[in-house]
């Protein structure tokens, strides 16, 4: 809640600022992760027995995470200066960084994203596979 009111913190233009950032750098950035995860899992499985298969999803997760972050610092970057100053658009921010910065402005916090995201992917990706192996060995004998 602003003290000038809605209108005057910049309305629906102010609510909604960085949206653009997040919308571009979405798909890359999930298509990035899938990628690089899908391939890390064929190079890692290739001769190893299922008993490290936890661990090889892990490993993939984190590659991915590695590479995925590479597109979505930069749009965190822009999104959250957008946030800031409602008045600028979303390429008048990455404008500004470049300028001002540099592409180094555009992975300001990369190191820090990555170990944010890395911890869940470590959890949530080996879950993901035996839940869906789970699925298909139930499936397989109903």
């Amino acid at each position: 809640q602003s003290s000038q009111g809605f209108y005057k913190a910049g309305g629906f233009r102010g609510l909604y600022a960085g949206v653009p950032s997040t919308a571009i750098g979405s798909f890359p950035n999930a298509a990035a992760f899938f990628v690089t995860y899908e391939y890390g899992k064929r190079l890692l499985s290739s001769g190893s027995s299922s008993s490290f298969s936890p661990l090889m999803h892990m490993a993939a997760a984190s590659l991915g995470e590695v590479i995925a972050c590479l597109i979505r610092v930069p749009s965190e970057v822009v999104k959250q200066r957008a946030q800031v100053s409602p008045s600028s658009t979303t390429y008048q921010m990455l404008a500004n960084t470049l300028r001002q910065e540099g592409i180094r402005g555009l992975y300001r916090g990369y190191k820090s994203t990555v170990l944010r995201e890395i911890p869940f992917s470590v959890v949530q990706f080996p879950l993901w596979e035996f839940l869906k192996d789970l699925w298909s060995w139930k499936i397989g004998r109903a």
